[in-house]
């Protein structure tokens, strides 16, 4: 009888220590993405390039897309190969040179793009629970990523790897892991901040799109 109470009492042990270690992940996990979150909405401006990889190997689907981003505050330029879209605060253009046709919608909303900017330093702040998960260098640099699991059942996404580098708590990529077998990636590259913009450069000048039809 002792030895059975004996391994109850480490049974529960165990348990405890686990929830334990789970919830200081899941503070030191959050204190991360907060300390990132903070320093990255700091910065004047940024300017990157990113690469973004859709991959589906169930359904034999990969897709790549090069891009460059300028973000100032709420405001960014987003520069794909098949489209340009601008956000000047109020208003979002998307410009498709191959169209000929320019669609202006209010706010700056995900859409078709996939990919709002502004929305890097803040979307994990609700509706994900946190967990510190593994450290590993890419491409030499020590990347930390957390572990953000959506708490809606209903989102189609698995969870979320945030990797966050740690030499400079700067958000270096992004990975969604879809309940469909759908793998994501964002990875941002030449991350640059506080430069010195083009000034108009978050102006939408239509001017430059005499023959383009506008769509609003």
């Amino acid at each position: 009888m002792l030895k059975i109470k004996t391994m109850w009492k480490l049974f529960f042990l165990v348990i405890l220590l686990t929830q334990l270690g789970q919830a200081q992940s899941s503070d030191q996990a959050k204190r991360l993405l907060d300390k990132t979150a903070t320093q990255m909405a700091a910065y004047d401006n940024m300017q990157f390039d990113f690469t973004y990889v859709l991959e589906n190997q169930k359904e034999q689907i990969r897709q790549e897309t090069n891009g460059k981003v300028t973000v100032e505050k709420e405001k960014f330029l987003l520069e794909i190969p098949e489209a340009t879209q601008l956000f000047d605060g109020q208003k979002k253009y998307t410009i498709i040179p191959e169209n000929e046709e320019i669609t202006i919608t209010e706010g700056a909303a995900e859409d078709d793009l996939g990919f709002n900017p502004t929305a890097l330093l803040n979307f994990y702040q609700e509706g994900y629970d946190f967990q510190m998960d593994i450290l590993q260098k890419v491409m030499g640099k020590p990347i930390q990523f957390v572990k953000l699991t959506p708490q809606a059942t209903d989102t189609g996404i698995d969870y979320l790897l945030l990797g966050i580098a740690v030499n400079t708590s700067e958000i270096y990529r992004i990975i969604e892991i879809g309940n469909n077998g759908t793998r994501t990636t964002l990875t941002i590259d030449n991350f640059q901040k506080n430069k010195t913009l083009a000034p108009g450069l978050f102006v939408f000048d239509a001017s430059r799109y005499p023959d383009f039809y506008i769509n609003q």
